[in-house]
Parts: structure tokens; sequence; C-alpha cells
């Protein structure tokens, strides 16, 4: 849910960015990148009924991240939370 808004932000200011996750091992490992684009589709699944409630500092983190030239990167909310410590102007 933190990801479709952060980039459902960037693609409705019409901007194109990358976005970037790790494997684990059980998958090959590595890295995986996609270029996010506004004149893509993009389609999202979720498991569950459940509307699951935001983290605020996940939602700043990602947001943040995405604007970096490595573009989004996948972070965990732990992660999240350690970067907005780091870089308490996001708070």
């Amino acid at each position: 849910m933190h990801l479709k808004f952060v980039i459902g932000q960037r693609l409705k200011k019409q901007e194109s960015f990358f976005m970037s996750w790790q494997r684990g091992a059980s998958d090959g490992a590595g890295r995986v990148s996609l270029w996010m684009s506004p004149y893509a589709t993009l389609a999202f699944s979720f498991s569950g009924s459940r509307e699951p409630a935001y983290n605020p500092h996940w939602l700043k983190a990602l947001l943040a991240i995405s604007h970096t030239p490595r573009g989004l990167v996948v972070i965990s909310e732990e992660e999240a939370e350690t970067y907005v410590k780091k870089n308490p102007d996001l708070m």
C-alpha cells in the first residue's frame, strides 16, 4: 500500500523514475529495477480485504528516496524508521 501511494504521487506529477528491490536467495538473489513512467499502465494486487494503516515515516522515507539518483528503492518499515531518524528534516 505504501509503494502504491508513493508511485501514485510521482506519476500524477508526470514524473518518471526507477524502482528497485532486492531478490531473495530463493529467487536467485540480485536486484530488480523497473522504469516507472506515467505513460505505462500499472496494476496493484493485494491479499485480504482490510486496508492497512499508513505509517507516515515509511511514506516520507520512500518518497524522499524516490527523488534520489537511485530512484525508489523498496525498503522495510524498520529501514524507513532508521532513514527518517538519520534525516530529521523529514519529520
